[in-house]
């Protein structure tokens, strides 16, 4: 059973007129009474919420900042009139509106009511209970129950980053022979014979083609294809920590992406679409950022004939996927990452070799995602890394944090002047780090939020272009 603010508001007034009883006490009984009578006609002639029946319908997929509508059916098979108020709960980062909802369900009939969820945050997100308030005819009373009504929606990464793949596509076609200007890398493959020019390497000279003809001939050459990329994220403790700003894409922005349903799309919200959709200014975690870049890789790789596949490890397999399609590899992927979560655990470098190399035959090159944290990698990654440079070509990217750069730079106060210090002092150590990895042959990424991607895909192309993949 529920009151409403009505039943208040007639106890006031009854207040009021015992104040000019004669006989206040029984003025103070008759007048309880008659509420208690009022509530309980109301409460019996107020329609059964238990014999509801309720079914969901909508969207299963949306992006981070995108909006999908939730449909809830109410059918009404008892005898009377529902009336009353509906609470459809989600988890807060759903962003669930409205909060409550008026409705009148005749007996017999049915209506639909309709949610809209605007996520804050990547991953499922699952209906939590319907709670429905069913009011008598004098709206003092009602009844009210819970229903489990399941649904759940998978909020997919944003792929920010989808506006440098077509900068990075036109770089991939001159590399890749549609452009005039082909190059030549050790360990390309020949691609064609053409009339020298000035500017060409004298190395791509054909001798023999020379000889037969009047002209000087040089090879052209473009970048293997079908090679394979190993895309590993490290979801250990430091992936969990916030940096950068937190770029929501607009809700009302065009898709872009892949144009599939539930495919990445494209946008960019600033912190006034940030604390709008109730995002942290704080920023993304590492994780997010990381994805991000690891979608924008995915696509150009996929783009240029190679085949790409994906690990997420702490100290287990959070997720994978292999073997997916040109067509299929972005939706996938953002399917497969939504759901993955930092773990606050220490990453094990060790067992994170050993499932790289179990899923690696021949030499390939592996992306590794994680952070340049000097105890982290020291401890874990460093020491079984030649296992894995001896046999792949290996790329640690690492998000930088903007916070540090901007400490580093600060002066004027001695509070100021510490911190600067101590930012100093980290930046030193992530270029020592830097320099063990390179010193064991690994090619290193450091790059702040908002260029991570961009520049994971430019030293994915320059290893195209050096015919190194």
């Amino acid at each position: 059973m529920a009151l409403t603010g009505r039943v208040a508001l007639l106890a006031a007034l009854g207040a009021v007129a015992v104040l000019f009883a004669q006989r206040p006490g029984l003025a103070v009984a008759g007048i309880a009474l008659l509420l208690a009578a009022l509530v309980v006609v109301d409460l019996l002639l107020a329609g059964s919420v238990r014999a509801l029946r309720f079914v969901r319908d909508g969207e299963r997929l949306v992006r981070l900042g995108g909006s999908a509508e939730i449909g809830l059916i109410v059918e009404n098979p008892g005898a009377r009139r529902v009336r009353g108020v509906l609470r459809d709960a989600w988890p807060p980062s759903a962003g669930a509106r409205p909060h409550r909802v008026r409705f009148a369900v005749p007996s017999g009939e049915r209506r639909r009511l309709t949610t809209t969820l605007t996520p804050t945050r990547r991953g499922d997100s699952e209906a939590v209970v319907v709670t429905v308030r069913s009011l008598g005819p004098l709206g003092l009373a009602g009844r009210q129950g819970t229903h489990r009504v399941p649904w759940s929606i998978r909020v997919l990464p944003p792929f920010l980053s989808h506006k440098h793949l077509p900068g990075r596509l036109a770089r991939l076609r001159e590399l890749d022979g549609n452009h005039p200007a082909l190059v030549r890398g050790q360990g390309t493959e020949f691609d064609s014979l053409r009339e020298y020019v000035a500017g060409d390497d004298a190395r791509s000279i054909d001798w023999r083609a020379t000889a037969r003809r009047s002209d000087v001939v040089v090879r052209t050459w473009r970048p293997e294809r079908d090679r394979r990329v190993l895309i590993v994220l490290d979801t250990g403790r430091t992936s969990a920590g916030r940096v950068g700003a937190a770029p929501i894409p607009l809700a009302g922005e065009p898709p872009a992406g892949d144009g599939k349903p539930g495919g990445p799309r494209a946008g960019h919200g600033g912190p006034a679409a940030a604390e709008a959709a109730g995002r942290p200014e704080a920023g993304w975690p590492r994780l997010d950022w990381s994805m991000d870049a690891a979608l924008l890789l995915a696509a150009l790789a996929s783009r240029a004939g190679d085949r790409v596949d994906f690990l997420a490890y702490d100290r287990k397999v959070r997720a994978s996927l292999s073997g997916a399609s040109r067509t299929e590899l972005l939706s996938s992927l953002v399917d497969v990452m939504a759901p993955i979560e930092a773990e606050l655990v220490e990453s094990d470098g060790a067992g994170m070799v050993s499932a790289v190399l179990a899923r690696t035959g021949r030499r390939c090159l592996v992306v590794l995602l994680t952070d340049l944290n000097p105890a982290s990698l020291e401890e874990g990654l460093l020491p079984v890394l030649p296992q894995l440079s001896s046999r792949h070509l290996v790329l640690v990217a690492a998000v930088a944090d903007p916070r540090v750069a901007a400490m580093a730079s600060g002066r004027g106060t001695a509070e100021r002047v510490y911190d600067a210090a101590a930012a100093e002092r980290l930046r030193g150590e992530r270029r020592r780090i830097t320099a063990l990895l390179r010193g064991h042959g690994v090619e290193v990424v450091d790059a702040l939020p908002e260029d991570i991607a961009p520049a994971l895909a430019d030293a994915y192309l320059a290893l195209k272009a050096a015919g190194r993949l």
